[in-house]
């Protein structure tokens, strides 16, 4: 599969979290070296009542219990939004080989805004970034839902 394939699984699971009421972010977790897809997940905050119920955090937890491993080396992880710095720093200790995302996050994003959590001298692992990657359909489907909520 190609990156933008994958990158139209996370946006599938970001349409579906918004169809649910939850902020519209999907990711998708891809075994680097089979190129399969281990996990898939949309935002699950007000489902759960659980304010770590992002779409990485998930991502990260069932990849882990499927290796029994808390490192997923040989992971890339695919989200339709700018991780938060708390799913930055979960993807800095799992040790995500890759990460691509969609839209930028001025306001909360913690890896090219914020807090730059890859780019700190306390952060132990910084996986390659591409951001930017379906940009403008990411950032459509966010403006969309929170046009809608006002």
């Amino acid at each position: 599969m190609e990156d933008k394939s994958y990158m139209d699984h996370a946006y599938k699971q970001a349409h579906a979290a918004g169809l649910r009421g939850e902020v519209p972010v999907g990711a998708v977790l891809v075994d680097a070296s089979s190129g399969a897809i281990i996990s898939a997940a949309g935002n699950r905050v007000e489902e759960t009542g659980d304010p770590t119920g992002h779409a990485e955090m998930i991502l990260i937890q069932e990849g882990a219990r499927k290796f029994g491993r808390p490192r997923l080396t040989a992971c890339d992880l695919y989200v339709t939004l700018e991780p938060c710095p708390m799913c930055a720093a979960a993807i800095s200790f799992a040790r995500i080989r890759r990460l691509y995302f969609g839209a930028y996050d001025p306001k909360s994003g913690g890896v090219d805004h914020g807090p730059r959590v890859f780019q700190q001298s306390t952060c132990h692992h910084k996986p390659e970034v591409v951001g930017g990657l379906d940009e403008t359909r990411c950032s459509e489907l966010l403006q969309s839902f929170f046009r809608e909520l006002r």
